[in-house]
């Protein structure tokens, strides 16, 4: 792991072959410690999946910087409209010029195609975005967790699932990789803040998800991990539906 911000901690660790987790730990009044994560994929058209919030840029942009030149991204994408998801997407369309946002088509249509300085490019469902070595599966899962625009990426390649959301861990100070339980912790973190829509089509989203057999998720907040991820999904839906 690299530290990019000393001040911050935010820092820089590769989780699967040219995918790199950008994190920055906070602390919140009353709430204890959280992360927020970005992905970098590193290819012939390199991909930004979370832009981060609008004030986390400079952290962002420096951890970037320390890997590839950030004005050589060509996507930025999210899961939904939601200001850490991308929340900066402007700052960075403004310092790179090729980069276009990718969203799922009802987020272009309903939300981002107004807010972006540039046209998104609106991906359908099952759609492939192939950005060199890498090529990422577009899935709607509308409403999963929340957002009816809410979508995920998952890259062939390396078997990683980009979930967004899904698997959110509390905590400031936790390993960048882990092939530890994520689940009880994560339900543990809903418990508090149930911040799940609980859309009657969970299961059915999660169990395609699931046959996508995905090796390493990229988790939003917290760990990312790496295991039988098909598994770990279909318990996901287990604990929603009890």
């Amino acid at each position: 792991m690299s530290i990019t911000n000393t001040q911050s901690g935010t820092n820089v660790h590769e989780i699967a072959d040219g995918i790199y987790r950008i994190n920055t730990p906070v602390t919140i009044e009353g709430g204890g410690g959280f992360s927020f994560n970005q992905y970098l994929v590193v290819d012939d058209e390199p991909l930004l999946f979370h832009t981060g919030l609008r004030r986390m840029f400079p952290l962002v942009r420096e951890a970037v910087a320390s890997i590839m030149p950030v004005e050589k991204l060509r996507y930025l994408a999210f899961s939904h409209v939601e200001a850490d998801e991308c929340g900066a997407l402007n700052e960075w369309l403004a310092v790179a010029p090729r980069a276009e946002p990718v969203c799922g088509t009802v987020a272009a249509m309903v939300s981002v195609g107004d807010l972006a300085d540039r046209a998104p490019r609106a991906m359908a469902d099952g759609e492939l975005l192939v950005l060199g070595q890498h090529a990422l599966r577009w899935f709607d899962t509308p409403h999963l967790p929340h957002g009816w625009e809410c979508g995920l990426l998952m890259d062939e390649r390396t078997s990683t699932l980009f979930c967004g959301d899904l698997f959110t861990q509390g905590g400031a100070d936790l390993p960048p990789l882990t092939g530890s339980d994520i689940l009880a912790p994560s339900e543990q973190f809903r418990a508090q803040m149930d911040y799940f829509s609980h859309t009657r089509d969970a299961r059915a989203m999660l169990a395609r998800l699931a046959a996508a057999r995905p090796a390493t998720l990229a988790c939003m907040h917290g760990s990312a991990w790496q295991g039988d991820g098909a598994k770990l999904l279909n318990a996901l839906a287990d604990a929603l539906s009890a």
